[in-house]
C-alpha cells in the first residue's frame, strides 16, 4: 500500500473510531415499567428505532406472556434488556434505577381494568399511586438528572364538569382506578416543583390497536364479530352502548409520550383526538366491515341489535355491565 493510500486508510479508520465512540457516548438509555398493554410494546419499539438502549422491568408472575414474547422478538438496532422487578417493591426499584442510570423513565405499570378496581382497590392503589411515588423517590435519592414520564388516564376526570376536557379541567374520578391515578398525578407534579425533577404527567384518552387487551370493549367487540361470522358465537353482550369515547391509535400516542420528555421544560399534557364516538357506532362499523348491517329494536336494557339479513339477534344488553357502566 502506498503512503498516500495508507494515509487515507488511517484517516478513515480514525474517523470511524471517533464516530463509533460518539454514538456510544450519545446513546440514551430508557427504563420502562410495565409490559401488560399495547403501549408497553409500541413504546420500546419506537425507542429502539431511535437508537436507545431499552431496559424493561417486569414481574416474574406477570400474566402478560404474549406481550413479553412480542417484546423479546423485537429486533432493531439494539436488543431489549429485561430485569425482574415489581412496582410494589421500593428497594427493588431503587436498585434498578441506581444500576441502570437511565436518561428517561417511562412508568406504564398499572392495574389496567377500570371496572375491576373496585374488586382490587388496594392493589390498584399500590400500583398506580404508590408505584409512582416509589419511582420518584428512587430518582430523587439516586439519579436525579433522569427524565420521568407518568402514564395517567381520562378516568381522572370521571363525572366531567366541562366538555371537552383539557389540562385545566377539574378532576372528579368515579372509580378507585381514577382516584389512584390522581394521586400519581399530584405526586409527580409535586416532585417536579419541590425537587426540580424533570417529571411529566400525561392524561391519555382511549387508544386502540390490534394489541389491545381483550378485556377492553374495543377488543371484546372485534373478537365477537369474528366469532359470530365463524359461527362459534351467537350474540355479543355489552353494557351501555350509548356511552361515548374518544378513541385514538396507540402507535400515534406513544410518539407523544416520547415527545413529552424531549421538551425544554417538563409539563402536564392531555392527549386525545378531540372527537367522541359511541360504542353503538363502534359496533355498527365493526359488523359493517364483515358485511353485516345491524338494525336496532327496543330501548334501554331491552334493546337488541338484529342482523338485517337473517333476523338473528347478534347484540344484546348485559344488565350487570349496563348498571356498572352507568354508576
Amino acid at each position: 500500500m502506498g503512503d498516500y493510500m495508507k494515509h487515507h486508510f488511517e484517516c478513515i479508520m480514525t474517523a470511524c473510531f471517533f464516530f463509533t465512540a460518539l454514538i456510544a457516548v450519545e446513546q440514551r438509555t430508557a427504563l420502562f415499567f410495565g409490559i401488560s398493554g399495547q403501549d408497553d410494546v409500541y413504546l420500546p419499539q419506537l425507542l429502539l428505532e431511535k437508537g436507545y438502549r431499552v431496559v424493561g422491568v417486569h414481574r416474574v408472575s406477570s400474566r402478560s406472556k404474549n406481550n413479553l414474547e412480542r417484546l423479546k422478538n423485537i429486533t432493531c438496532n439494539y436488543p431489549i434488556e429485561f430485569l425482574n422487578g415489581d412496582i410494589t417493591d421500593a428497594d427493588c426499584i431503587t436498585t434498578i434505577v441506581t444500576d441502570v442510570q437511565p436518561d428517561e423513565i417511562y412508568n406504564l405499570a398499572a392495574q389496567s381494568h377500570v371496572g375491576a378496581s373496585y374488586e382490587s382497590a388496594e392493589y390498584t392503589a399500590e400500583t398506580h399511586a404508590l408505584g409512582a411515588l416509589r419511582i420518584l423517590e428512587a430518582i430523587r435519592n439516586t439519579y436525579k438528572k433522569c427524565r420521568y414520564y407518568q402514564a395517567l388516564s381520562s378516568e381522572m376526570f370521571g363525572k366531567v364538569t366541562q366538555v371537552p376536557q383539557n389540562e385545566y379541567t377539574p378532576f372528579n374520578p368515579r372509580f378507585p382506578y381514577g382516584v389512584a391515578k390522581l394521586y400519581a398525578y399530584w405526586i409527580t407534579k409535586n416532585y417536579r416543583e419541590i425537587y426540580g425533577i424533570y417529571a411529566c404527567n400525561r392524561i391519555l384518552y382511549n387508544h386502540e390497536s390490534p394489541l389491545r387487551s381483550e378485556n377492553f370493549v374495543s377488543r371484546k367487540i372485534t373478537k365477537a364479530v369474528v366469532k359470530i361470522v365463524l359461527g362459534t358465537q351467537d350474540t355479543l353482550y355489552l353494557g351501555n352502548i350509548n356511552a361515548c369515547r374518544d378513541w385514538g391509535y396507540a402507535k400515534d400516542y406513544v410518539v407523544s409520550m416520547w415527545l413529552m420528555l424531549q421538551q425544554d421544560h417538563a409539563d402536564d399534557y392531555v392527549i386525545g383526538t378531540g372527537q367522541t364516538h359511541s360504542v353503538r357506532e363502534f359496533i355498527e362499523l365493526a359488523f359493517k366491515k364483515v358485511g353485516i348491517e345491524i338494525e336496532w329494536h327496543g330501548h334501554g336494557i331491552d334493546e337488541k341489535g338484529i342482523n338485517k339479513k337473517t333476523g338473528a339477534v347478534i347484540v344484546a344488553i348485559d344488565t350487570k355491565i349496563f348498571q356498572a357502566s352507568r354508576s
